[in-house]
């Protein structure tokens, strides 16, 4: 705890992480008395987010004490980047052509909306937070329209014989693409309009007020950190579906499926490529 002069803040150390993680085991003994199944899925997240959290937590610790902004600025565009290769390597697992390169840029307008030397060491959080939001948006979508591409083409390809673009062909389908976002926006939906404020107090409001800042202070970081998720998934959500259709259908009107793959990541491949050979390599032993 802080001297009488400063705001009261607790010093949490691995024995207090142990204690939470005891919740992740309760989770772990209801699925495995319910049978779910999960049980292995619980722990792997959770030493995930641990180890993950852990450097970060010690990344960053070095970051903020230089206060160089150079350094802020190359930590964001790392979770930029990051949060391409969570999208194009595990979250979809159907996937484009050109999917690869094209990614970096859905997140550019996080970079656009925050970075600024006079802020300090806050962009990083904010790009942290918009990535997570704007990953969860950016999936739901390539997955939607490329099923819908795979599996029921027969509807488009109606629209495009009868002399549709295919901007105008895929308006249907890409109409659908709101009504599934509802669930990954509800809670800002919801939140904005009923729930925040009111019944919860989100964590940036509640980390800003345990770091030391004024509740109003807090208050308003909030409200600003809400309105850019909203914008950023919603300009990531309609760069996504547009270029699915641009590269899916091509400027002849034909739906190309061989441009839509389902293969595991490159980088998976050879990994599981090593790991095949790595254990050829002992049973032969």
């Amino acid at each position: 705890m802080s001297d009488g002069n400063g705001p009261s803040t607790a010093n949490l150390g691995w024995a207090n992480v142990g204690l939470g993680f005891a919740f992740i085991l309760l989770n772990v003994v209801l699925s495995s008395s319910f049978a779910l199944g999960i049980e292995r899925s619980f722990l792997t997240a959770a030493v995930r987010c641990v180890v993950q959290l852990a450097i970060v937590g010690v990344l960053l610790q070095q970051v903020f004490e230089t206060k160089n902004p150079w350094a802020v600025g190359l930590i964001a565009f790392a979770l930029n980047l990051l949060g391409t290769f969570e999208i194009i390597a595990n979250q979809s697992k159907r996937r484009y052509q050109y999917m690869d390169p094209l990614y970096p840029f859905p997140s550019s307008e996080q970079r656009l909306q925050c970075p600024s030397s006079h802020l300090g060491n806050l962009p990083i959080p904010i790009v942290g937070m918009l990535c997570g939001n704007t990953i969860s948006g950016i999936t739901v979508c390539v997955r939607f329209l490329l099923r819908e591409l795979q599996e029921n083409r027969d509807k488009v390809e109606i629209y495009l014989a009868f002399g549709a673009t295919r901007m105008e062909a895929s308006k249907s389908m890409a109409s659908s693409v709101p009504s599934l976002l509802i669930p990954s926006t509800a809670f800002l939906i919801n939140g904005m309009g009923s729930v925040i404020g009111i019944i919860a107090i989100p964590g940036t409001m509640t980390g800003a007020i345990l770091g030391g800042s004024s509740v109003q202070q807090a208050a308003w970081l909030q409200v600003i950190i809400m309105f850019m998720i909203s914008a950023s998934t919603a300009l990531a959500c309609i760069f996504s579906t547009i270029s699915v259709i641009i590269i899916t259908i091509d400027g002849d009107h034909r739906i190309r499926t061989d441009r839509i793959y389902e293969r595991k990541f490159w980088m998976w491949r050879v990994w599981d490529r090593v790991a095949a050979g790595y254990l050829l390599r002992s049973s032969a032993l």
